[in-house]
């Protein structure tokens, strides 16, 4: 039973009624990765303005860590390229495999399970795919080593 102070009075709206909701728990997902992920609830600030550009970016944070959940779940067979730069992926590669970059980009099924890992994602072999816990702790590594490979790794510019 489902109870809603929207109209339901044909079929059409009913089957309306239930595509709302069962967005429903996606949307709780973002605001615990928003509140546990960003603690943005712990951010104290002396002025509205500085609040809202912290939650802006935040917010973005928190898009991206959902969306590669749900791109690496939908689309396990894609390139990782398509919404990693290839310093993230080669850089998390070297750190969780501890072999050689492979000369192709690996899938996205695969790439999100090896960032998970580095946010404590157990990989076995097992039916259900990390979740956001482990992503964004994992994404938050991630982009220290990517930075570190750009830096300091086989592709960084060298001073003359």
């Amino acid at each position: 039973m489902l109870i809603t102070s929207l109209p339901v009075a044909d079929i059409e709206q009913v089957r309306q009624v239930i595509e709302y909701y069962s967005v429903r728990w996606m949307i709780e997902v973002f605001f615990r990765v928003l509140k546990s992920g960003c603690r943005v609830e712990e951010r104290l600030f002396e002025y509205m303005d500085r609040l809202l550009n912290c939650l802006a970016i935040y917010l973005i944070v928190a898009w991206r860590t959902l969306h590669v959940c749900r791109l690496g779940r939908s689309c396990p067979e894609i390139s990782c390229e398509a919404i990693f730069e290839p310093a993230e992926w080669k850089s998390v590669w070297k750190v969780v495999c501890r072999e050689d970059t492979p000369v192709e980009p690996p899938t996205l099924g695969i790439f999100t399970r090896l960032v998970a890992q580095l946010g404590g994602y157990v990989n076995r072999k097992r039916a259900d795919p990390p979740g956001p816990q482990t992503m964004w702790i994992g994404l938050q590594r991630m982009h220290d080593f990517a930075t570190c490979w750009l830096l300091f790794g086989p592709d960084a510019q060298k001073d003359p």
